[in-house]
């Protein structure tokens, strides 16, 4: 009888899991999307996201403080100083993820009339959606098509 390779390995420095601690919670995801929306001032995020302010403030500590976000001071005229959200490299390159929920959302989750977003490449207009590939070029189309192996930081069980 054969077993998953996985079930020999300690799950306990799992990437997945590291990711969830980070980012895993509704109110950071929503957070999130508004950066990449373009959204960068605290009211806005506030108002588009209706988190109460002390979570939307814990939020965006977390996020500055995991690298995600960084403050980047402005200032109206006549009015005080401030701070703004802004994306950092780390941040931008969890766009993929977003938009795979997006998809999976827009196929399971989607109100009857359809998405509420639709994204596009901005040259040519075309709608965006991800696909999975192998470093040759072959699409993906199931998980039943890739196989896990160990990777260097696997740790055997004792």
């Amino acid at each position: 009888m054969s077993h998953s390779w996985a079930l020999d390995y300690d799950p306990a420095n799992c990437t997945v899991g590291a990711a969830i601690g980070i980012i895993g919670e509704r109110w950071t995801f929503l957070v999130l999307r508004e950066a990449f929306n373009g959204v960068r001032r605290f009211a806005d995020m506030q108002r588009r996201t209706h988190a109460p302010r002390q979570v939307l403030s814990d939020r965006l500590s977390r996020l500055v403080h995991q690298g995600l976000l960084y403050r980047a001071l402005y200032q109206e005229e006549g009015q005080r100083s401030r701070h703004e959200y802004r994306l950092t490299d780390k941040g931008r390159d969890l766009y993929l993820v977003m938009v795979a929920l997006l998809q999976w959302g827009d196929r399971y989750a989607a109100a009857p009339d359809g998405p509420p977003v639709v994204l596009t490449h901005r040259d040519c207009g075309e709608p965006v959606h991800l696909e999975l590939a192998c470093s040759a070029g072959h699409v993906v189309g199931s998980p039943h098509e890739v196989t896990p192996l160990p990777g260097p930081g696997a740790r055997r069980i004792a």
